[in-house]
């Protein structure tokens, strides 16, 4: 009992002896005078346009021309799973850089490249890098479609179309582009219904009305296309519509 005494008159004797501790400021120095939460703000827009990347790139090049048109070929031939969806996809992203090298080479050299090398302000480089794209969607999209939605707009317009609010100008090429694509469809789908039409007038000549027409034609419609060389002919077609 004594020795437990003795343990708590020292402990209390050490704390009263004990000078202060000064606690220790924590600062956070960011280098450049910006405070931490105006950064929090920074990150967070920048995570939010680059989740964004891949469908804000896909609204301002011809991915969704050459994917619609793609889609519409498998349909016409008859087939529902070959080639797959992702097999597609990839063919039209590919397609889509063939296209828009120039266009991406412009981008990088005009904004991203002085950007990364800090010769320009970030607000100046995005100016430049979408600059090319704007003429790209003004050279593509129908006049008829942009006008539609100039007029549900009550500002202005300006005269060049470059010049129009993303707004406007990315929608109007996007519409412009998949009502081309549903009129080339239309074109690559008549072969096919032909051959269509011929097999089925066939059967029901022979009395097989049960036989599904469908089957029989595809594979008319497989040799059909191989030996007229469909696919270099369908990307030939698609890279010339934007020469």
């Amino acid at each position: 009992m004594q020795t437990l005494s003795r343990l708590v008159c020292l402990a209390v004797l050490l704390l009263l002896a004990a000078e202060p501790a000064l606690a220790q400021e924590v600062t956070l120095n960011l280098g450049d005078g910006t405070s931490l939460s105006a950064r929090s703000v920074q990150l967070i827009l920048l995570l939010t346009v680059l989740s964004l990347a891949p469908g804000l790139a896909v609204m301002v090049t011809c991915f969704p021309f050459v994917v619609t048109v793609l889609s519409i070929l498998r349909q016409a031939i008859g087939l529902q799973q070959a080639p797959p969806n992702m097999l597609i996809v990839s063919l039209a992203l590919f397609l889509t850089w063939y296209v828009m090298d120039p266009v991406f080479t412009e981008a990088w050299v005009n904004g991203l490249a002085p950007l990364s090398r800090e010769e320009l302000e970030l607000a100046p480089a995005i100016v430049r890098t979408l600059a090319p794209f704007r003429e790209f969607m003004a050279a593509r999209l129908d006049p008829e479609t942009f006008a539609h939605l100039a007029e549900l707009r009550p500002d202005p317009m300006p005269a060049a179309l470059p010049d129009a609010p993303l707004s406007v100008l990315v929608p109007a090429f996007m519409l412009s582009e998949i009502k081309l694509a549903f009129q080339i469809g239309f074109l690559v789908f008549l072969p096919f219904l032909i051959i269509d039409l011929v097999v089925a007038a066939v059967l029901m000549s022979m009395g097989m009305m049960m036989v599904p027409p469908a089957i029989v034609s595809l594979p008319f419609k497989l040799a059909f296309f191989v030996v007229a060389d469909g696919w270099s002919l369908i990307a030939q077609a698609l890279v010339r519509s934007y020469v």
